[in-house]
């Protein structure tokens, strides 16, 4: 049996570093036992999925030293790597799945839903599906159809007993049936939920050894029963510990920066980014710190992978990356920063924000050092401002920091048309409102367009410095986090209404 394994990331957002680092592992895994590694887009979110997020996925994976056999980019003889192309596949697997028993049609309306998970919360009783759609006759299954009453199909779970998961690194693990929801598989558009284009397109595709996030874990038993009611054989599962912040909680972009293109864009070798994501949770056989993908394939063994939950440490990479620059010849030293700091895919957005503003090249350096620089030499003296005082400007740029944050769609528009309804909202005049933001993204009160910056330095970055200026300000309390918290969300309702 050939060894296939995959990474099946969601273009909806920018490229993260976990998706990196569960894909290391599976294609270590892969190489190790001359097997192949494929890459699936997981695209049935028709809303939120893009093709360019999807084409930053492919670059930041590549960027970081990662190479597919099969995929979206590259063909195989699997395809289409894409699930928005495999509708029909995915249709006809859930048509064998009603007329198996294993699924039925629910008519139950959102509102519905809506109550009974209100109810079941206030009876502190296990939140999720009540089976009530169970009960339909075949004749009234079919008036509801023919009359066009939208549906979704969920799958039948087992009442009773335990679902037994054998996984690589944890054993045995056992979970209640009764704590399973009966799972939406096809959706009202018609289009799959993840757990049924999962399946079937892992066995469809061959894959041997699935290898994700332990948050995966308690989908596990419906991906089990799936396999079941289709009578195919299960891959081996092995569900790897998450990334976490210094304080233990899961990565996220609000504590940490998560994009691969943020540490891209901050000047880190990808050789020491690939380094630093295979010593997550994992080791060498003599503990060095330091070492290749080449010699990380070479000694892989999933065995030596640690449950215990690995810290995304900024500033052990930050050494990490340190020893690899210093390995560097003079020559290739140059040629690093040339292809970092000079590369025409980086200089070319920056010539419309500032050659209109430069009258000699030699003004370049102080006009646009700030668009290849990292967190900003700024202290709190550097946010002083004559209508706002300090703990204005932190509320300012905590509540540009929480709108960015959820700001999908990374463009001037976009972005222009969230600040100034949040300066309505705030009642301050957009000229004061956005003082911060100059200061924090470009660390002068006067600059290029904050605007034009942000979509220069891209999401991650403009995220980090803006976090960076409200520390440097001293911070927000938990306690004043969560009145701003309340305060930004009713300004939210009153912008939106």
């Amino acid at each position: 049996m050939k060894v296939r394994t995959r990474i099946a990331p969601s273009p909806t957002g920018d490229p993260h570093v976990g998706t990196a680092y569960i894909a290391l592992f599976n294609l270590c895994f892969a190489r190790q036992h001359g097997g192949e590694f494929i890459l699936r887009i997981e695209d049935t979110d028709q809303v939120r999925s893009s093709s360019e997020s999807e084409q930053r996925i492919l670059e930041a994976l590549r960027w970081v030293g990662l190479q597919w056999d099969e995929g979206p980019d590259v063909g195989g003889d699997f395809g289409p790597y894409r699930q928005s192309e495999r509708a029909e596949i995915y249709k006809e697997h859930s048509a064998k799945l009603l007329d198996a028993g294993h699924a039925f049609h629910c008519f139950c309306s959102s509102e519905r839903l809506g109550e009974l998970r209100k109810e079941q919360m206030a009876n502190k009783q296990r939140v999720g599906y009540d089976g009530h759609c169970l009960s339909l006759s075949d004749d009234e299954i079919k008036a509801k159809l023919a009359a066009g009453e939208s549906s979704v199909v969920r799958m039948k779970i087992p009442q009773e007993g335990v679902c037994k998961i054998q996984d690589t690194l944890r054993g045995e693990v056992e979970i209640e049936w009764l704590q399973v929801d009966m799972q939406v598989l096809v959706k009202a558009d018609g289009l799959p939920t993840y757990h049924l284009a999962n399946v079937v397109d892992d066995h469809l595709m061959e894959i041997t050894h699935v290898i994700r996030g332990e948050e995966w874990i308690s989908s596990a038993p419906k991906h089990i029963l799936l396999y079941q009611y289709f009578g195919w054989q299960a891959p081996e599962f092995c569900h790897m510990p998450l990334l976490r912040n210094p304080d233990k909680s899961k990565l996220s972009k609000r504590k940490n920066p998560t994009s691969i293109l943020f540490y891209q864009r901050m000047g880190y070798m990808a050789e020491a980014l690939l380094n630093y994501l295979g010593r997550m949770g994992w080791s060498m056989p003599d503990e060095r710190e330091q070492f290749s993908l080449e010699e990380m394939i070479k000694d892989f063994d999933l065995k030596r992978v640690s449950l215990g939950g690995p810290i995304f440490d900024k500033e052990k990479l930050d050494w990490l990356n340190g020893n690899w620059i210093r390995d560097l010849s003079e020559e290739e030293f140059s040629q690093r920063v040339l292809e970092w700091a000079i590369n025409k895919q980086h200089l070319d957005p920056a010539i419309p924000l500032i050659q209109s503003r430069v009258e000699k090249f030699s003004d370049i350096a102080p006009l646009a050092g700030f668009m290849v620089s990292g967190l900003l030499d700024v202290t709190e003296a550097s946010f002083e401002h004559k209508k706002l005082d300090k703990d204005a400007v932190r509320k300012v740029l905590q509540f540009v920091s929480w709108q960015v944050d959820v700001l999908f769609t990374w463009d001037k528009a976009h972005i222009e048309e969230g600040f100034s309804g949040l300066a309505e909202a705030m009642e301050l005049k957009f000229r004061d409102f956005v003082f911060p933001l100059f200061v924090a993204i470009s660390g002068k009160a006067a600059s290029v367009s904050v605007m034009d910056a942000m979509v220069f330095l891209g999401p991650d970055l403009s995220r980090a410095r803006i976090r960076h200026a409200v520390e440097v300000l001293g911070g927000v309390s938990k306690k004043e986090t969560k009145r701003w918290d309340k305060e930004y969300q009713q300004l939210n309702i009153k912008k939106n209404s």
